[in-house]
């Protein structure tokens, strides 16, 4: 009987030998890279594939430098290649599959093509490649035996101002909670703190917080966090110690409206100054026909009729020219109408002659 089970087992054993071996690797075991070629020269171009990363996820692939994958890349993506850095989305089935030109990263091997997530949940994964040609220099030395780790969730604290509605630089406050989880004790400890928008990666800064954690304490770190003056849209705050990156944090910069607000009124008010000083250029140069101004000959203001002056010779002057010592027979007017020579009484005695009495 016992034979026979044996028999059984074995059978069952070589039959199902197979699709073990060609079964994919499960998301539990983790995200998995392997590389066509395990060395090559700048200018050459390798495949990179993947399994057991998260479904329908973008993943950044770069070569990095001063990396091995037991210590992750020291300095960050400063230490590779983003230049010559590709995309790729994986599948529903979590394996991609990826070209990737060789360049040379900014600092020395140990190097490694290091493939992380963009979107979603935190996931990176790290393979041994060799850059033919460049330069290898040992890794730095690990400072002190203090590990410190993030022990709550980090959060940013402040708001925005009237200023950043105009385009002044977002500000806020990284705070968490950090324990230190080894044997000696922290002091000053030098933290990085990145920002990044969208895919891009993080431009880092070092924030030096002051104060001591001693082995097994932990302390609330408070660190600023400013973007460049008009950033807007969705960011990604990072925090980083010793070279590896220890929380992540997502922060919606509001658009500075107050800038649309300004270019619009200027817009508006521009064209209607340039409007009202042309006019007052034009009133200023034309030809005015104003009351008490005489007109140019031959000029005829429309809407008037022209009404003939009276002459001087029509008004009567007999009544405002006689004085009142005179009669009006014997006043000074009245001697050149007696001195002219009357037909009818040619002799008369009180007739003067031509040139008088």
């Amino acid at each position: 009987m016992n034979g026979r089970l044996r028999t059984t087992a074995l059978v069952l054993a070589l039959l199902l030998l197979p699709w073990a071996a060609t079964a994919p690797v499960s998301a539990a075991s983790g995200p998995v890279v392997t590389l066509s070629k395990s060395q090559a020269g700048t200018g050459d171009t390798i495949t990179v594939s993947g399994s057991g990363w998260p479904s329908r996820t973008l993943l950044m692939v770069l070569i990095c430098g001063r990396a091995t994958p037991a210590r992750g890349v020291v300095g960050g993506t400063n230490s590779c290649a983003n230049a010559d850095g590709r995309a790729v989305t994986t599948g529903a089935d979590g394996r991609f599959s990826r070209t990737l030109p060789v360049s040379e990263p900014p600092v020395p091997c140990p190097c490694v093509v290091h493939v992380a997530t963009a979107t979603g949940a935190k996931s990176a994964a790290d393979t041994v490649f060799t850059v033919a040609g460049h330069a290898v220099e040992p890794l730095p030395a690990e400072s002190g035996s203090g590990r410190l780790a993030v022990l709550t969730d980090t959060r940013l604290e402040g708001s925005s101002g009237l200023l950043t509605w105009f385009g002044a630089p977002p500000t806020r406050s990284l705070v968490f909670t950090v324990g230190n989880l080894g044997t000696s004790t922290v002091k000053d400890p030098v933290f990085q703190v990145g920002s990044a928008h969208g895919v891009f990666s993080p431009q880092w800064d070092e924030r030096q917080w002051r104060g001591s954690i001693a082995p097994g304490g932990k302390a609330r770190v408070k660190l600023p966090v400013e973007l460049s003056a008009g950033a807007h849209g969705d960011y990604t705050v990072s925090l980083k110690y010793g070279g590896k990156v220890l929380a992540e944090q997502p922060w919606g910069v509001g658009r500075p409206w107050g800038v649309t607000l300004f270019w619009i009124l200027l817009c508006l008010v521009v064209p209607a100054a340039v409007f009202r000083i042309g006019m007052a250029v034009v009133d200023r140069i034309r030809p005015r026909t104003a009351q008490g101004r005489r007109a140019p000959r031959g000029h005829r203001t429309p809407g008037r009729r022209r009404t003939p002056r009276r002459r001087r010779e029509e008004t009567p002057l007999a009544t405002s020219t006689t004085l009142p010592w005179f009669t009006p027979d014997t006043g000074p007017g009245t001697a050149g109408r007696l001195s002219a020579p009357h037909d009818d009484h040619p002799t008369s005695p009180t007739t003067p002659g031509r040139k008088g009495t």
